[in-house]
């Protein structure tokens, strides 16, 4: 690595940051400065000009109460990019604040980025593109539950079996890695997004109300359970009634919510039973004495930890940091990422 002197003060010439480019959140991990952007993947535009008026939580906040001629979009779908023209200007934004919140005063850095791993090589190649066109000196791509793994610190390059169930904003990733790599890998395309979508649907087809996304989440996030017994909680929400078009308040309960939840959460225990099937038999031990790692946000819904491990008969342990272990892991990829993978050229 090349260094420059100016004015007294020696500089590095490149640097390396890492980004979790979810569907709900992207974080980006500065070396030495830990994670430096944290903020909801969305997207405020003007449909007219198609100039980018807002990014982040700023824009998270115009979701649903915006003019005609302004939109607020997320473009990633499902872990993958929906919208690629509009996902390189959020990444542009978002490369341009993190690394100006670090300190670092060369504009091109080097990035690693994850991607999930049920991706296709277009998929891998549409995201590999938007980095490098925002700005990005070299792109390296890192399997999405080989970072959260990292990010766990868990001995990705040791040949002992690491579990890692990743629950995101539009996918859910279970691996399991050995020697560092993926020896057994399912996703689906479940994760925190579809669970809003459940509460949504529920609350429309009991209530006859229509309640936007944000306020599916903050039910999502108070009321959501996974399928264990617990006291009922209660909470008032606010919606549309779709027969007076007028708004109404509504009552909702925490079994009612888990009941709506239960389809979607019965999914991504079949994947994690999946990939535990088609272990080698050689690491199924390593499994029983490890158990697994839950990450993402996805983890934080109320008594998942338990329910899993209660299926699975198999200790279920939670990561030290869910919603910030791919962005970690990105991070501190560098020294294994001869081992994990090369840079797509």
């Amino acid at each position: 690595m090349k260094m420059k002197e100016l004015g007294g003060k020696i500089m590095l010439a490149t640097y390396e940051i890492g980004i979790d480019l979810g569907t709900a959140n992207i974080l980006v991990y500065c070396k030495n400065k830990g994670i430096t952007y944290n903020e909801p993947s969305v997207v405020a535009m003007d449909t007219i000009t198609k100039k980018v008026l807002a990014v982040g939580i700023e824009a998270k906040q115009m979701i649903g109460k915006t003019p005609g001629k302004i939109v607020a979009i997320r473009p990633l779908k499902d872990g993958v990019i929906a919208d690629y023209d509009t996902t390189t200007e959020m990444l542009r934004y978002v490369m341009t604040k993190a690394t100006k919140k670090a300190g670092f005063s060369i504009r091109k850095p080097n990035v690693i980025i994850c991607t999930p791993s049920g991706s296709t090589s277009v998929e891998r190649r549409a995201i590999h593109d938007a980095v490098k066109n925002a700005g990005a000196k070299q792109v390296h791509l890192i399997e999405e539950p080989v970072a959260a793994a990292i990010g766990a610190n868990l001995p990705v390059d040791e040949p002992v079996a690491n579990v890692v169930v990743d629950i995101g904003g539009g996918s859910t990733e279970v691996a399991i890695i050995s020697y560092g790599g993926v020896v057994s890998c399912h996703s689906v395309r479940i994760g925190g997004d579809k669970l809003d979508d459940d509460i949504i649907h529920y609350v429309r087809k009991e209530f006859n109300v229509l309640i936007g996304e944000r306020t599916a989440e903050q039910v999502k996030v108070e009321l959501g359970y996974a399928l264990v017994d617990h006291d009922e909680i209660t909470m008032e929400v606010r919606g549309r009634d779709l027969v007076t078009g007028l708004p109404k308040t509504i009552t909702l309960s925490s079994y009612k919510i888990r009941d709506a939840m239960k389809e979607s959460l019965l999914h991504i225990l079949e994947a994690i039973r999946a990939t535990l099937e088609d272990c080698p038999a050689e690491l199924s031990g390593d499994i029983v004495d490890r158990g697994v790692i839950l990450s993402g946000g996805g983890a934080l819904i109320n008594g998942l930890q338990e329910w899993i491990s209660n299926e699975i008969f198999v200790p279920v342990h939670l990561a030290p940091s869910p919603l910030e272990s791919v962005a970690i892991g990105t991070g501190k990829a560098l020294k294994y990422i001869g081992k994990l993978q090369t840079a797509v050229k």
